[in-house]
């Protein structure tokens, strides 16, 4: 089978990894129109729940890259400079380039050609691939140039957010939120290395408007944040890279497969970074994919099917989960009108999939502090 890879993000890098695994006859080869260390933004977030799925399907994977990350237990919710641990909820992370380059070490050993710096525009050059795969991202060319056979949507939400990064060191995943006179704010923030944190900030449109950050530049809007959350910084600078001003993509496919074209990760659907599962979402998608293949290699088509009809309903729940998330984010400015306590808990029953007595299980330290009435 020759299979062509259009971007090398970890959707791609770690499906062409498994398929050559799979069977060395495999011809792989990965095209990504970066360089080789070149990467926007910082650190990725896994859930604990959400790493599960890597070591039951490929523990080599897991125990490859799991040193590599930083972990903690629970989760921190900051609010009127109240912090409130959520116990039950641990999460992983890792720098996005330590985990490119990770998965690339791996697709290289096992026999996949990658090319970087190669953007790829037409796919004439690749008349005799049996198939090709589209892992490059929310601006795919694969999704566009064939939008029509893929039934593509695409949006965005109405809230604004950057990517900045700190040296600053948090003892785990935090969400602080803030006011000023221009608004609120909510700054998404956790360690992905022994000396470094991501940190993403995120404002509705009214508040973006009035902070005047479409004329702060880079410079002025690190400024005003260094300010607004000057204790968590503690004196320390943000630290950009490629960071601008974004609105989150809202991309879905009804339709996964067209001849012998198909969809992964950003490409195929967006899932909001507030329920910290793109990455988990792509990687998964790679296994199904592979598995798929694996189960009908003589019929790709088949196996194409078979990839959307398994893969989707798991997808659609967790996608239809991170809309709702994204939605709360956008209403926070009411939500912060609630005392602590009680925005914490609205902040864990965002989604709709919580009630009190799963998240007495999930959370009973939290939990025993909230109906105690330390929400008062």
């Amino acid at each position: 089978m020759k299979v062509i890879v259009v971007g090398g993000g970890p959707a791609g890098l770690y499906f062409a990894y498994l398929l050559k695994r799979e069977n060395a006859a495999n011809e792989v080869r990965v095209y990504e129109q970066n360089p080789r260390d070149a990467t926007f933004g910082f650190g990725v977030v896994f859930s604990d729940r959400a790493l599960e799925f890597l070591r039951d399907d490929d523990e080599d994977t897991h125990n490859h890259l799991k040193p590599h990350m930083e972990s903690w237990p629970d989760l921190k919710i900051v609010h009127r400079d109240r912090h409130i641990p959520v116990d039950g909820n641990g999460f992983a992370a890792i720098g996005r380039l330590a985990l490119l380059n990770l998965l690339q070490e791996r697709a290289l050993d096992a026999g996949v050609g990658i090319e970087f710096e190669r953007p790829i525009e037409t796919f004439d050059a690749f008349g005799d691939a049996d198939l090709i795969v589209g892992s490059d991202g929310v601006n795919s060319v694969v999704r566009r140039t064939h939008a029509g056979a893929f039934r593509a949507s695409e949006g965005e939400l109405s809230n604004h957010f950057i990517w900045y990064g700190t040296t600053s060191i948090f003892d785990c995943l935090t969400l602080t939120f803030r006011s000023n006179e221009d608004g609120v704010f909510c700054a998404h923030h956790y360690r992905y290395s022994p000396t470094m944190s991501t940190f993403l900030l995120e404002c509705d449109e009214a508040t973006w408007q009035r902070a005047g950050f479409r004329h702060l530049g880079d410079a002025g809007t690190r400024a005003y944040f260094e300010t607004v959350f000057a204790p968590e910084l503690d004196g320390r600078p943000l630290v950009s890279n490629k960071s601008s001003w974004r609105r989150f993509p809202l991309i879905w496919n009804d339709t996964w497969a067209s001849g012998r074209m198909v969809l992964m990760g950003d490409a195929l659907r967006t899932a909001h970074f507030s329920i910290g599962s793109g990455t988990r979402l792509a990687m998964e998608d790679a296994i199904a994919l592979n598995n798929a293949l694996r189960d009908q290699p003589k019929d790709i088509p088949a196996a194409l099917v078979r990839y959307q009809e398994t893969r989707r309903p798991p997808v659609e729940t967790i996608v239809n989960a991170a809309n709702v998330s994204a939605r709360w984010y956008e209403r926070m400015a009411e939500t912060m009108q609630l005392p602590p306590y009680e925005f914490a808990h609205a902040y864990m029953m965002r989604t709709g999939r919580m009630n009190d007595d799963k998240l007495m299980r999930i959370a009973p330290n939290f939990m025993t502090a909230y109906l105690s009435g330390k929400s008062a």
